[in-house]
């Protein structure tokens, strides 16, 4: 397996950043001899900003193949839960990975993000890492080119224009493909809900939706909700529409793209609560499938975010990175609009 030797940060450097001697950064590190208590965060500091691991054994094993790969899931870093309830994509996401990469004799080790925290020093001991949903200016991205291991994001990151090595997941068409579904059924005041983490998939289906509307000349509607509030941030967005179109501030919409599921079925519910039908008289889609959209009364319209093939598209081009394969594209995976009651109007 071609490999191209990796630069170790060394002690020299976390010295050199500190500004410090090097017994002062074995000293910190350790927590052995006298160093006054504000140098020795600033030594620890160092080391985690420039990927100083104090492990031997993960400085000795990151210099040889390993067969294993490392996968860190962003959008699971934030939750209160890395099994949130009713979310199956990251489970069915990480499994297949998993099972692609035995395939090719690598193990897959799921990971915290090493940069949250204290860094565990075998978390770098990887040949290299698949991230999923990274933030803008991902800091795990900057960590893990200092100390030169490879990466494959899913998704892009948003602030890194110069980073190539993601695969592309159909955010902007998977927005056009769904309004103009709703458009084709109907709707003439479609309304967007994103979540608040800082990730393409909420930046990008932004963008798609207020290019759309520009184009159109429709009214722009959109919201945002924490992804974390689950079903009840659902219910707290539709609770804005219906304030809203009490105090005649402003109409409700006739259909709503709610990227995330939880939101989609909380908000759905609520607004059955308040006496209207779906999909008579508001229609629904949600982003992501989840079982929340799929035992929804009525099941809700979601866009299959296919993590299995998502999964081997993203180990595949790994693979072919560590094979020393620098030239093939990013991989393209195409979502699938699965269409439910939620959306059941005849086409105009």
């Amino acid at each position: 397996m071609p490999r191209q030797s990796r630069h170790r940060v060394t002690i020299h450097e976390v010295a050199k950043h500190a500004g410090v001697s090097i017994t002062t950064v074995s000293h910190s590190l350790n927590g052995k001899g006298v160093v006054a208590d504000a140098t020795r965060q600033r030594v620890i500091a160092a080391a985690k900003e420039i990927g100083y691991s104090a492990n031997a054994i993960a400085r000795g094993l990151r210099g040889n193949p390993l067969g294993v790969i490392g996968l860190v899931i962003r959008p699971l870093e934030d939750l209160d839960s890395y099994q949130p309830e009713g979310v199956d994509y990251f489970m069915r996401f990480a499994g297949a990975a998993a099972v692609e990469a035995l395939d090719h004799g690598f193990g897959l080790m799921l990971v915290r993000d090493p940069t949250a925290g204290a860094l565990p020093g075998i978390a770098l001991a990887v040949d290299g890492f698949i991230i999923s949903d990274p933030v803008a200016n991902d800091p795990l991205i900057a960590l893990l080119n200092r100390n030169d291991i490879p990466i494959v994001t899913v998704g892009r990151d948003t602030e890194r224009p110069e980073f190539r090595d993601w695969v592309e997941t159909g955010t902007s068409t998977d927005g056009r493909a769904v309004v103009n579904a709703l458009v084709d059924r109907g709707a003439k005041r479609i309304a967007l809900v994103t979540g608040t983490d800082s990730n393409a998939w909420n930046a990008d289906s932004d963008l798609a939706y207020r290019r759309w509307t520009a184009e159109l000349g429709y009214d722009e509607l959109v919201y945002h909700q924490d992804e974390r509030s689950g079903e009840a941030g659902g219910r707290a967005v539709a609770e804005i529409m219906l304030a809203a179109a009490l105090a005649g501030e402003q109409d409700l919409p006739d259909a709503i793209y709610c990227l995330t599921g939880r939101h989609a079925a909380g908000l759905q519910e609520r607004l059955q609560e308040a006496g209207y039908r779906i999909p008579a008289d508001i229609m629904i889609v949600a982003g992501s499938d989840s079982e929340q959209t799929r035992n929804s009364t009525p099941p809700i319209t979601s866009v299959d975010l296919v993590p299995e093939a998502t999964a081997k598209a993203a180990v595949d081009f790994l693979l072919r990175r560590l094979e020393g394969d620098t030239e093939s594209r990013s991989p393209f995976v195409q979502n699938v609009l699965r269409f439910r009651e939620s959306t059941n109007r005849p086409l105009l």
